[in-house]
């Protein structure tokens, strides 16, 4: 499985009340959820992920409450993987049932920049970026079926007909 598309960087311990802010949430729609993700850290998100994008970012990504609609919310925008340092646990799962891929690089923020192009290989992790070959942490075993298929609902229906 690969993923391709240029980098919008984050720094360190981007909550879920930054990726989704509360105020949303009564709202089910993914297009609405997508229209406010990232608002009070980047106002401009949506319209810059909506060409598809890979967020780059620090430590601790997606920390605080385990709200869905934050991986939710990043899919809808156009977000085609996330790299990080670090990610909340259960955030790392949201991502993964949503459809969403997620790749641990030690040192994100310091070997890639904003604006760069990245190709990644969620398999093995590697991750190609100005001619070098970065190594992250892949997604494998069951994880990397419930991506292949879109997310775990697609996932569940396709492993039970």
């Amino acid at each position: 499985m690969m993923v391709e598309g240029p980098v919008l960087k984050y720094g360190d311990k981007i909550d879920t009340d930054i990726i989704i802010p509360a105020r949303h949430l009564k709202y089910t729609d993914p297009a609405y959820l997508a229209q406010h993700a990232m608002e009070p850290l980047d106002p401009e998100f949506y319209k810059k992920a909506s060409k598809g994008v890979v967020i780059v970012a620090g430590k601790v990504f997606g920390m605080g409450s385990s709200r869905e609609q934050a991986a939710i919310a990043l899919k809808a925008a156009g977000v085609k993987a996330v790299i990080a340092e670090s990610f909340a646990r259960i955030f790392y799962r949201n991502c993964i049932n949503n459809g969403l891929p997620l790749i641990v690089l030690p040192n994100a923020t310091r070997e890639i920049n904003e604006g760069d192009v990245v190709k990644i290989n969620v398999e093995t992790g590697e991750i190609t970026v100005n001619g070098r070959v970065l190594k992250g942490k892949g997604i494998t075993g069951m994880a990397l079926d419930i991506l292949k298929s879109g997310g775990i609902m697609e996932y569940l229906k396709k492993v039970s007909a």
